[in-house]
């Protein structure tokens, strides 16, 4: 079953109704091609800043309404050569980035922004592409989903990811009143939620930054997997999920780019992870 609303004057939603789930197509009148890439004029302060960077003209303009109807304030990129400049003017709230992009590719629009952009970054891969989520990741973005999510899963991600950095930051700082933290080189701030070596920035993303910041609450005692997962995840550790493992891979090797080969972060097997400075 399937049903057609009209949105403004030139795009028309499709809901289909397929097993339960809701699909969104779209098809419309032309678009001028436009970069958009200013809050609409309705920008309030108290809403968050979406950019979406998506080269489907149709298909971001109807993201653009449906995220509007959800009280935030989006901005519009169509290529990738724009985005680095208008991310790091901007600096929005949440950063959702297309991997294929004319000009650039969102993987390496991701790369350049990263030390200067403290913000979230939510990279959008080709269906059940491995490498591109991987190499997502590693490149500096928070989180993945899959193109052509359901909206409203998407919506949800969306708050999640922003609840998890209003929490993480909130229990920093009260744990830390002093809002910076000296582990040996390291230098972490938790106002700002930034990390120096030797009064070097250091690129992070928002979840290595929550991992380093947990690891530094307990300098030279080992952390669980088990209450890593609990802190940063929210639920209980399986005993299979690597996902803990693989952002410790990428944190240590940024540590150790960044530090002369210097080890921070200790494998302890059987236990967890240790920060030795």
């Amino acid at each position: 079953m399937a049903g057609f609303v009209t949105i403004g004057h030139s795009l028309i939603l499709s809901i289909k109704y397929d097993s339960g789930q809701i699909h969104f197509h779209h098809k419309a009148n032309t678009l001028e091609p436009s970069c958009d890439s200013h809050p609409s004029n309705n920008y309030s302060a108290d809403k968050k800043h979406i950019m979406l960077i998506e080269d489907d003209l149709e298909l971001a303009h109807l993201m653009k309404d449906y995220f509007n109807r959800h009280h935030f304030t989006v901005s519009l990129i169509h290529n990738g050569l724009d985005a680095v400049p208008a991310i790091l003017e901007q600096q929005p709230d949440l950063v959702i980035l297309d991997v294929m992009l004319p000009g650039q590719n969102g993987l390496d629009v991701c790369k350049q922004v990263r030390l200067q952009y403290q913000g979230i970054i939510l990279i959008q891969t080709a269906l059940d592409d491995d490498l591109d989520q991987i190499t997502g990741l590693e490149s500096g973005a928070d989180d993945y989903v899959v193109k052509q999510v359901n909206p409203r899963l998407l919506l949800s991600r969306i708050h999640s990811l922003f609840r998890r950095v209003t929490r993480q930051t909130q229990e920093l700082v009260d744990q830390n009143s002093e809002h910076t933290r000296q582990c040996g080189a390291l230098t972490i701030s938790y106002s700002d939620r930034t990390v120096k070596i030797h009064d070097q920035l250091l690129s992070l993303t928002t979840s290595e930054f929550e991992l380093l910041a947990l690891l530094a609450a307990s300098p030279g005692r080992v952390v669980s997997r088990e209450a890593i997962m609990q802190q940063l995840r929210g639920y209980e550790y399986d005993g299979l999920d690597r996902s803990i493992d693989r952002r410790i891979s990428r944190l240590r090797r940024k540590l150790s780019e960044d530090s002369a080969g210097q080890t921070f972060i200790k494998t302890v097997h059987g236990k967890g992870y240790q920060l030795c400075f």
